[in-house]
């Protein structure tokens, strides 16, 4: 008897501690939890740590709550002048409502991914057939992203998922029109290039005219304001020489000076010595100043 109580209580203790193992539910940072009953979903878990279901009736259900990065396949797509592309990108999306996943994608991400395949898809090839394919070579994928984000608008809600980023890893021609549409292109840039440089060249000439005849005004007038400068000073200078020459007292002063300035003038040279006849105008100031 005692044997078979301390199997009894060993059975029960086994169970005890199965169904205390069966009841709890751990939940991680990175997860959702989704505690069903009978296959539908009673509640979800959210928050990191450790709650309990009811064990053997209640089952619990994982679903990554990090966001998850989808690489999807290249497409053909065509763009508004009727230009064919191949388009190579991913997404990056999140869980954001775990119960409505659960409900319409039966929690599964394979579905998930393929909702999101051809939802992006479709939103690519009509974003991209209303750009040219020039727009789309020139390189403007930041807006072609947020263009396309916007044109899948809310419809992901339904799903419980959020769509974070749509990203182009290859946006490019087929090969066999590759070479050409790019040299198209190089030609139409010289050509605006050629423009630019030809409006430049007439700027730049039309700045130089206006420059040189600018200058020329300017040399103009400042020999016309030096004209009248010397000319007034040319005035200024016989007026004092007519003054001089009027005072009696000053104009036997201004002979003498000036026959000095005569004198040394006509000395050239070497020689120094200077033979003057008495009768002379020159002798005739010396004597006088005798």
């Amino acid at each position: 008897m005692k044997t078979a109580k301390k199997a009894a209580l060993l059975i029960l203790l086994f169970a005890a501690l199965v169904a205390g193992a069966s009841s709890l539910v751990i939940t991680q940072e990175n997860e959702y939890s989704l505690v069903r009953q009978f296959g539908k979903v009673n509640r979800v878990v959210a928050q990191a740590g450790i709650s309990f279901k009811i064990p053997f009736i209640q089952s619990v259900d994982k679903l990554p709550k990090q966001v998850l990065l989808y690489d999807l396949p290249s497409s053909d797509v065509i763009t508004s002048d009727k230009k064919t592309m191949i388009c190579d990108s991913y997404i990056l999306w999140q869980i954001t409502d775990p119960l409505k996943f659960a409900q319409t994608l039966n929690s599964s991400i394979a579905n998930a991914e393929g909702h999101l395949d051809a939802i992006v898809y479709n939103s690519t090839k009509n974003v991209i057939s209303s750009t040219s394919q020039d727009d789309v070579i020139s390189g403007r994928e930041g807006q072609l992203s947020a263009a396309i984000i916007a044109n899948i608008g809310s419809s992901l809600d339904h799903y419980g998922i959020t769509l974070l980023s749509f990203e182009t890893k290859k946006l490019d021609l087929p090969g066999d029109n590759k070479a050409a549409v790019y040299e198209r292109m190089i030609s139409e840039r010289d050509n605006i290039a050629a423009t630019y440089t030809a409006e430049g060249s007439s700027e730049a000439q039309i700045i130089r005219n206006t420059t040189d005849k600018e200058v020329t005004v300017l040399l103009s007038e400042a020999d016309k304001e030096a004209a009248i400068l010397i000319a007034e000073g040319e005035a200024e200078y016989m007026r004092i020489l007519s003054e001089a020459y009027n005072d009696p007292s000053k104009q036997e002063f201004y002979s003498f000076v000036r026959s000095l300035d005569a004198l040394k003038a006509s000395m050239k040279g070497t020689r120094k010595t200077v033979i003057l006849s008495p009768d002379s105008p020159i002798a005739q100031i010396f004597y006088g100043a005798e």
